[in-house]
């Protein structure tokens, strides 16, 4: 049996993961702080409390289990909070990552899956988006991960080390089978935020700009269901085992939807209407983010699924009604 460790495995998209990868026959191990994770998101194989910074803790978890394969999510992931303090984002994605990779070349273990983003890209200069795409990072957020994925590269050209990058859009919705999903403190994510306006238990949604040149005037994003995000990492990985060197994937569908699409899509699922405002645009907020995704199409033979903007609000509405179902009066 194959193991994985990994990291950020209490988070969103590493919880995904993690089913995923057990699933597929995996051994799972996750190694998370809790800082932004949660614990009852691990189901799926034991839970190492950890920080990816602290060298010994992370080279105690690889002697202990030995992994066939690093995936790395352990980062802080909002953007806005990136331009406010750009310090713990350079040491926590960055830096810890630089911990992690030395621990691995200690031990031996030269294959990591990397949990990369659009944001690296920055101001689009063309749509769709491919892997070829010039990069150029808006926000620390982008750069930190930007910072990671050229260590990899150096990595594998000093020592050997061999990695995937995939880099993705817009993760979102839950597990159909409601067994984990969204939870962020504070929530920044735009569907579960209008899903919880529509519900009665947040704020009214902010339409963040309303002037940009796209067909109902607001901004376009490429949401991709998480299970699917979930299954192209066990694809990666099982072709980073077969494949040496250092690759590159997008990650999305090669569809936008506009905030406007967003919040009708809720409402219906709700079956009731999203209260909303209108916003400032934000600094530097590109009108459009479309990827193409057909690399990861032909090489890992990876389909979208569930990734309909229907089927994600759905399991994404699912989820915040089994878990907190009573609406405000």
């Amino acid at each position: 049996m194959k193991t994985v460790l990994v990291t950020g495995g209490a988070g969103y998209i590493g919880s995904h993961c993690c089913k995923a990868f057990a699933r597929a026959g995996w051994k799972v191990v996750a190694f998370d702080n809790l800082s932004r994770g949660w614990r009852d998101a691990v189901k799926w194989g034991p839970l190492i409390e950890g920080d990816i910074a602290d060298s010994a803790a992370v080279a105690a978890a690889l002697a202990a289990h030995r992994p066939d394969l690093i995936a790395h999510f352990a980062a802080y992931a909002y953007v806005g909070e990136s331009v406010e303090r750009p310090d713990i984002y350079y040491r926590n994605n960055s830096f810890g990552t630089l911990v992690l990779l030395e621990e691995m070349r200690r031990a031996g273990i030269n294959r990591l899956l990397l949990s990369s983003t659009c944001a690296s890209y920055g101001a689009p200069i063309r749509i769709p988006i491919d892997e070829s795409h010039p990069q150029s990072p808006i926000n620390p957020y982008g750069w930190s991960k930007f910072i990671i994925e050229r260590m990899l590269g150096d990595y594998h050209r000093a020592f050997g080390l061999n990695s995937t990058a995939l880099r993705y859009f817009n993760a979102a919705g839950c597990d159909p089978e409601g067994e984990i999903g969204e939870r962020h403190e504070p929530e920044t994510h735009a569907i579960p935020l209008a899903i919880l306006a529509a519900l009665g238990k947040g704020d009214a949604f902010t339409i963040l700009g309303t002037d940009f040149a796209t067909r109902d005037c607001t901004a376009i994003r490429d949401y991709i269901h998480v299970t699917d995000l979930a299954d192209a990492h066990v694809l990666a990985g099982e072709h980073l085992l077969r494949n040496d060197g250092v690759h590159i994937f997008n990650l999305g569908t090669g569809t936008g939807t506009t905030v406007r699409e967003i919040i009708d899509a809720v409402g219906a699922a709700c079956g009731r209407p999203v209260p909303t405002k209108e916003g400032p645009r934000r600094p530097g907020d590109p009108e459009a983010l479309i990827a193409s995704a057909e690399k990861a199409r032909r090489e890992l033979g990876w389909q979208p699924r569930l990734s309909t903007i229907d089927r994600i609000v759905e399991t994404a509405v699912s989820w915040q009604l089994s878990h907190d179902p009573a609406p405000r009066p």
